[in-house]
């Protein structure tokens, strides 16, 4: 009779046990605490599924870590993979194709363009946006005056944001304030597509990293730490050391995702503004962040569970509460009806400034080579920013090497 018992209590317990997720993800600190109130709220409202969430570092992080993983078969069920890395994964059958949940997904229908375009490739839907960003201009107020500049001193053109950062370092560079954060790799595309060009092309996946526009916009990136020296080569060997002192109130001027809106509001308060990004031969920014992707390995009642919190994540209820905390653009269309999103642009002044720029935000490359020439780019970047090569001599360079991988990965 015992052991009859406890048959049934073991087919109980198993019946009755949660479907466990295994999710890795890039958020800590206050975005940390963002996304675990959303799955708090996902857990409670679906009991039979267990989001057993991991933070894993960067996006990069995530790259290296995936592909390490995944032959040792200690891979996630789902994982965020920013927007244009994912295609290395989605190119070699490791992510499944969303479509048919998607499709079936009313969530569809109420999601920006930009939002349901971003995971596609070739007719097939790999990420579903959760963190969407674009590069925004990021200034110190309380640094602009002190340096004798007005907060509303133009910054269209990169002649513009040279003159203004000179004027900071000139003035308080005694202090040790630098007039500009060196460009992270974000900001560096965005400058690239404000200078009429692209790394990438998004349509034909041509390499463009030696057109002459691209060349230029690197070169005066470069400028700003190497010849102008109104930002710091500390940001360029580590570019989380430029967002710091921005944060530290060391930097008057930051071009960043975004996405960094929170933490810059809460370390600067009042004394925050944000501009969009220059507009030096066009207005065209890059739409950034990150999707959530399901792998292939999951088992089918384990994808479909990662599904629905995918789903869930986007609805307009979590997707406010994320947009309201992070400062992450709004993905899901219904979202701005609701009064949380409301009061964060009626109270948090400049939160508005990444949806202000979506009609001339574009979906970037996602070529399997993406991601090789990303990684790559870092080097690239160091060299020519402190020196050590010419920037058009690295980048033709830099060029016929992603030519040359390009050709690699898809024999």
């Amino acid at each position: 009779m015992a052991t009859g018992v406890a048959v049934f209590l073991s087919t109980v317990d198993v019946a009755n046990a949660a479907t466990t997720v295994k999710f890795w993800h890039t958020f800590s600190k206050s975005q940390g605490e963002a996304l675990n109130k959303i799955i708090d709220k996902f857990e409670a409202a679906n009991p039979d599924i267990d989001i057993e969430a991991e933070f894993v570092g960067d996006y990069n992080d995530v790259v290296s870590k995936l592909q390490a993983a995944i032959p040792a078969r200690r891979a996630p069920d789902a994982v965020i993979l920013e927007v244009t890395r994912y295609g290395l994964f989605a190119n070699n059958n490791i992510l499944i194709d969303l479509a048919p949940y998607f499709d079936a997904d009313p969530l569809k229908t109420d999601l920006y363009d930009y939002a349901r375009e971003v995971g596609v490739i070739n007719g097939k839907n790999f990420i579903v946006p959760f963190n969407s960003s674009t590069p925004v201009v990021y200034i110190n107020k309380d640094i602009f005056e002190r340096a004798g500049l007005s907060p509303e001193t133009p910054l269209k053109t990169f002649a513009d944001i040279s003159a203004a950062a000179k004027t900071i370092s000139d003035k308080l560079g005694s202090e040790g304030i630098s007039g500009i954060a060196a460009p992270g790799q974000f900001a560096r595309w965005g400058v690239v597509m404000a200078n009429d060009s692209e790394l990438v092309d998004p349509a034909s996946g041509a390499i463009l990293l030696d057109k002459p526009n691209t060349i230029e916009a690197y070169q005066w990136m470069a400028s700003l730490v190497h010849d102008q020296k109104v930002a710091s080569p500390d940001g360029v060997t580590d570019e989380d050391k430029g967002r710091d002192a921005f944060l530290a109130k060391k930097v008057g001027i930051m071009m960043n995702s975004t996405g960094n809106y929170g933490g810059s509001k809460k370390a600067l308060g009042d004394a925050l503004a944000v501009r969009p990004m220059p507009c030096n031969k066009t207005c065209s920014v890059p739409i950034g962040g990150a999707g959530i992707g399901i792998l292939a390995s999951s088992s089918k009642d384990v994808q479909a569970a990662a599904y629905k919190f995918i789903s869930f994540a986007a609805s307009p209820d979590a997707n406010a509460s994320w947009f309201a905390a992070t400062g992450y653009m709004p993905i899901n269309k219904k979202s701005a009806d609701l009064p949380v999103v409301k009061e964060a642009l009626a109270t948090q002044l400049g939160i508005d400034v990444a949806i202000n720029s979506l009609p001339v935000a574009h979906g970037r490359a996602r070529t399997t080579v993406v991601t090789w020439m990303r990684a790559t780019e870092y080097k690239m970047w160091e060299a020519m920013a402190l020196g050590q090569r010419p920037v058009d001599e690295a980048m033709k360079d830099f060029a016929q090497q992603t030519r040359d991988e390009e050709k690699r990965v898809s024999n």
